[in-house]
Formats: structure tokens, C-alpha cells, sequence
């Protein structure tokens, strides 16, 4: 009776787990452009805009915490049928990905220490802005190729979301980095898998 009932409140701990990391992933990003404008590097930032980045590097780390549980929980669901190879991508490039997105929001938070009398270097925008888009969002490619897979293998996900997540993972790997703004397609699509699941846990 007590593996049935751990059998069915993972996929909802997965799926709540999920919505919130989208959510939280959402905010940060849409705080970090708003506040840290990349077309802007060697421009100070707006005093009326830090408020901005205090927020965003509140939120990133809880958005990291809910990520793991995120992926914890999917891999408890998947249980033993789990393929290892697909496994061990979907674990690897979740780990690089978590750390990515904590090394971004350091370099992001060195522009609270620059003075707006003194011309910034641009260094610490720049380079989380490198980190998450060029590598971050790359490694969440992969983590969504995985995912997609081992859901499609397993018939955990329908064709289409599986296939929403194949093209999710190609806009992230293809145009992440230079496209503004591309980098939410990933809380999206772990919205929309999130969401999926609860629905169906609750069937």
C-alpha cells in the first residue's frame, strides 16, 4: 500500500516541482534582461532598475532548488525501466545546467557592486550572459532531448509533447545565443510537461 501511494504522488511532485522552477526561471530571466539589457553591456545600470537584479538573484536559487527536486522526481517515476545511456545525459546535462545557471547569476551580481559614478567594465554582464545563453541554455537542450525521449520510450508523454520537446531542444541548442529573449522556451516547455503530468496524476 505504501509503494502504491509513493508510486502515485511522484509524477504530482514532479509536476509541482516543475511549474514552480518554470515560474521562478521565468521571473529571473525576464528580471535579469529588464534590469541588464544585453545591447547595453558597457552601460551602467539604471538605479531605478537594481531593484531588478536583488530580485532575480533571490529567486535564481530557489528556482535551481526546485529544479533538482524536478529532476529527482522524474527519474523516481521512470523507476527501473529507465534506459542508462538516455540517464545518464538526462542527469548530466541537468547537473551542468543547474550549475550554469548559479554561475550566471553570480556574474550577474557583480554589476550591484559597480558604482553609477564609474564607468563598468561590462565584464560580469557579459560573462553571465555567455554562461547561460551559450552554455546553460545549450545544456538545457539536452536536458530537454532526454527528457523528450525517455518520455516518448516509456509512453509517459503523448507523440505531440514529445515532439514539442524535440523542437524546444533545437530553438536552445540552434539560436539560444542570439536570439534575445530565446531562453524562455525552456520554462515553457518544463511548464507545459509539468502541467501534463498533474493532469494526469489526477486521472
Amino acid at each position: 500500500m505504501e509503494t502504491t501511494t509513493a508510486r502515485m504522488e511522484t509524477p504530482r511532485a514532479a509536476g509541482a516541482a516543475g511549474v514552480l522552477f518554470a515560474l521562478l526561471l521565468a521571473a529571473s530571466i525576464v528580471l535579469m534582461r529588464y534590469a541588464l539589457p544585453s545591447d547595453a553591456a558597457h552601460a551602467p545600470v539604471d538605479p531605478g532598475r537594481r531593484w531588478a537584479v536583488s530580485a532575480a538573484l533571490e529567486i535564481v536559487p530557489f528556482a535551481g532548488i526546485f529544479f533538482l527536486w524536478f529532476m529527482g522526481a522524474l527519474r523516481a517515476h521512470t523507476g527501473a525501466a529507465e534506459d542508462r545511456f538516455v540517464a545518464t545525459v538526462f542527469l548530466g546535462s541537468g547537473f551542468v545546467f543547474a550549475a550554469a545557471l548559479f554561475v550566471a547569476a553570480a556574474a550577474a551580481g557583480t554589476v550591484l557592486a559597480e558604482s553609477t559614478s564609474t564607468a563598468p567594465s561590462g565584464f560580469g554582464r557579459s560573462f553571465a550572459y555567455t554562461v547561460l545563453t551559450t552554455y546553460g541554455m545549450r545544456m538545457a537542450a539536452v536536458f530537454v532531448f532526454a527528457t523528450s525521449t525517455i518520455g516518448r520510450r516509456l509512453g509517459v508523454f503523448p507523440h505531440a509533447l514529445a515532439v514539442l520537446g524535440y523542437g524546444v531542444g533545437l530553438v536552445l541548442l540552434l539560436v539560444g545565443s542570439s536570439v534575445p529573449w530565446s531562453e524562455l522556451v525552456f520554462p515553457a516547455w518544463a511548464l507545459a510537461i509539468s502541467l501534463y503530468i498533474l493532469r494526469v496524476s489526477r486521472l
